[in-house]
């Protein structure tokens, strides 16, 4: 006689040991919570699919976070409204994984609009499964984009006004407008009906990606009993009464049947490949020899900072450029402020001898300083034993550390003798250079031809090299 075993799905954690709560066989849904029936409907589809092993659910901020509690697959925590573009990037790098995102309507209709508008439009291979309760639930019961007209919520006690606050948005109808998407459902779960045909959705929602057949995104009204300040008996019949009026359930597009299905292929281009893409003109690589260069100033992780118009970038993309002329391995990161020529800018710039693990440089072991904000600003990062350049035709302070080497040097005075002001971000390469033995003269020179993009400014630019090497020279720590 055939018996059915009724249990936890397996693609369930046995115990919820991420849970923070004493007991972990128990969730942490408030009484009357719609995310546990949602959480059961997928860890069954997932389980019936197979494909537990190859899911990834990516969940932002609000009470979507917690899906990592509960569910035994991959699990990737998204900045808030971010879920839909970390899910892209997920499944183009993985195109055989099943990809879930997975969002209340305070990130998804909020902050994440443009994201989910976005991946929809490209008809991402992914599933998206949107809790709407018409409520911020977690974070103190906030009106939401979804929250209905003359809806009372903490930031709006007389009710939502739609004169000042706008109408709720209607997700489903709005997504189903695009041309990408295969599959945009509303369900709801406020009875047993309501719930199977919700189980349904998410069932064909997961399979459309299986079949790799592009976007899907099946819209969940929810009850929230906390948020709302009602029973859970109460918040069942508000959905059915309220929220349905305002947010008619249905299929708003169904194209499963008329689409072929795609499959993201991942690009391994070769290196020739890669520079016929960027059109760069075959040729063997010039490469230079390494110097011998002091301990001490070996690996350098430099910020070059001032104001925009100086040549800042510039200078540090000559570095990594030269960084690439002797083999090294490089990094450039640029920063500035919207004002550009003549607002603030510096970048970060790595030269290693193995591969660099991460752009960003927060203490830099050289600081090239060409304005005095940059000098007051970045001194103190600036760990002991590290070097400060500063040009000192527009900075009237000295450095105040006696921790760290300085290398003072009229660099905008130096160009305007030679007779291009501009040429100042050349010297000061030059002069770092030759100060710390990295960079070879024949190496600078042949960085210009990169760097530097009219050629009636190449010898120039190469008398400022001259100058700057010979400062960085006679300057030289014995």
């Amino acid at each position: 006689m055939a018996s059915k075993i009724l249990q936890k799905p397996k693609s369930f954690y046995d115990l919820f040991e991420r849970n923070p709560s004493p007991d972990k066989k128990i969730p942490h849904y408030c009484p009357g919570c719609g995310h546990g029936n949602a959480h059961k409907f997928i860890a069954e589809a997932l389980d019936d699919f197979e494909i537990a092993d190859k899911t990834v659910m990516v969940s932002p901020v609000g009470c979507s976070v917690f899906a990592y509690y509960y569910f035994d697959t991959g699990n990737i925590q998204a900045a808030h409204g971010r879920a839909p573009a970390v899910a892209t990037g997920v499944k183009r790098a993985h195109p055989e994984g099943i990809v879930i995102s997975y969002q209340g309507d305070g990130d998804l209709a909020a902050i994440g609009t443009a994201e989910i508008i976005h991946a929809a439009n490209r008809g991402e291979n992914i599933t998206v499964f949107f809790i709407n309760n018409a409520i911020y639930g977690m974070t103190g019961g906030q009106m939401a984009p979804t929250t209905l007209v003359n809806q009372r919520t903490t930031t709006t006690p007389r009710g939502r006004n739609p004169h000042n606050e706008g109408y709720p948005i209607k997700v489903a109808e709005l997504i189903s407008q695009l041309e990408a998407p295969v599959y945009v459902e509303r369900v709801a779960l406020f009875d047993s009906k309501s719930r199977a045909r919700a189980r349904t959705a998410i069932r064909k929602g997961i399979k459309n990606q299986i079949d790799n057949l592009g976007f899907s995104l099946v819209e969940i009204l929810s009850p929230c009993p906390s948020g709302w300040k009602m029973t859970p008996v109460e918040s069942l019949e508000w959905i059915k009464d309220t929220m349905l009026p305002q947010f008619p359930l249905g299929v708003y597009r169904d194209a499963t049947k008329e689409v072929e299905p795609y499959f993201h292929k991942p690009l391994h281009p070769t290196a020739e490949e890669i520079k016929q893409l960027i059109d760069i003109a075959p040729g063997e690589r010039i490469k230079f020899k390494k110097q011998e260069i002091p301990a001490r100033y070996k690996n350098p992780e430099i910020k070059v900072a001032g104001f925009g118009g100086q040549g800042v970038l510039l200078l540090g993309a000559a570095l990594a450029q030269a960084g690439l002329l002797e083999d090294y391995h490089v990094s450039w990161l640029p920063s500035y402020g919207p004002e550009m020529r003549g607002g603030t800018a510096n970048c970060h710039v790595n030269i290693r001898d193995i591969e660099v693990g991460a752009p960003m440089v927060t203490n830099p072991t050289v600081l090239v300083a060409l304005n005095r904000p940059s000098l007051e600003k970045f001194e103190d990062d600036v760990p002991e034993g590290g070097l400060i350049i500063y040009d000192t035709s527009l900075i009237d302070i000295d450095v105040k550390r006696k921790d760290v080497e300085v290398l003072p040097m009229p660099a905008t005075e130096m160009a305007d003798k030679l007779g291009n002001t501009r040429t100042a971000n050349m010297i000061t390469l030059a002069a770092y250079s030759a100060y710390t033995g990295f960079f070879s003269k024949e190496t600078l020179y042949e960085t210009l031809k990169s760097a530097i993009k009219h050629e009636r400014l190449i010898d120039i630019n190469k008398k400022a090299i001259d100058i700057g090497y010979d400062f960085g020279l006679e300057n030289r720590k014995k």
